[in-house]
């Protein structure tokens, strides 16, 4: 048992990979620098195609690739046999979601890196990306929600009055509010606003408050994520 702890954790063999704690510095690197580019796609990122698994794969994947290098450096028989392991996997169905992507490539590098005897790059590796993923899921990193909820409703008598009663509800209930759309109709106008709940549970009972006061018709009240966060 002691002779299995020592070769785990012992330099891999060959010299031609980093110690466990050579291994550990290069993934906390790479996994600062995937931060930094999940940060700036984030911030620079304008459409409705957002989608905060490409995020969270851009954050694991400078991790497994510097992980893979570090497998198959010094190696031309191994960088060939990582090519081939590629080549010969094949799925029925078409993997969709790149974050399955990412995890293909996490279990091919595991495989790798126990085939060629890097125990310790194994070991860490598969550590260190867990963790990572923990992260992730943990603090849900890559979310960019502005509004949580769609309110329409139609307005009727005194405008000016009921637009402003509005504005003082929505206040209380909402962080944030946004006109998203206005059409004029012969008994008043159909609003659209686009708001932040400060509680999302309180949707309902928002919804039943306007109902309940006279001049607003036919509220609605829909819970959504304003951009596609897959």
């Amino acid at each position: 048992m002691n002779d299995w702890l020592n070769t785990l954790m012992s330099s891999d063999a060959g010299g031609r990979v980093l110690t466990p704690e050579g291994t550990a510095f290069l993934m906390l690197l790479a996994f600062m620098i995937g931060q930094l580019v999940g940060f700036v796609y984030i911030w620079t990122h304008q459409g409705l195609s957002y989608s905060r698994t490409f995020v969270g794969s851009l954050v694991v994947l400078p991790l497994i690739i510097a992980i893979m290098m570090t497998v198959v450096s010094g190696s031309m028989l191994v960088a060939f046999g990582l090519l081939a392991v590629f080549g010969v996997i094949r799925f029925r169905n078409v993997l969709k979601d790149t974050r399955d992507t990412t995890f293909l490539m996490w279990t091919v590098m595991e495989g790798l890196a126990i085939g060629t005897r890097a125990y310790s790059t194994a070991l860490v590796g598969s550590v260190g990306v867990a963790a990572v993923f923990l992260y992730l899921r943990l603090t849900s990193f890559g979310t960019r929600r502005r509004f949580d909820a769609v309110l329409s409703l139609r307005l009727t008598g005194d405008s000016a009055a009921g637009m402003s009663g509005l504005s003082k509800i929505l206040y209380r209930y909402a962080s944030r509010s946004e006109l998203a759309a206005m059409q004029s109709i012969a008994s008043g106008s159909d609003l659209t606003y686009r708001i932040l709940l400060r509680d999302a549970s309180r949707c309902d009972e928002l919804q039943s408050l306007l109902a309940r006061i006279e001049g607003f018709e036919n509220v609605s009240v829909f819970m959504h994520e304003d951009q596609a966060e897959i």
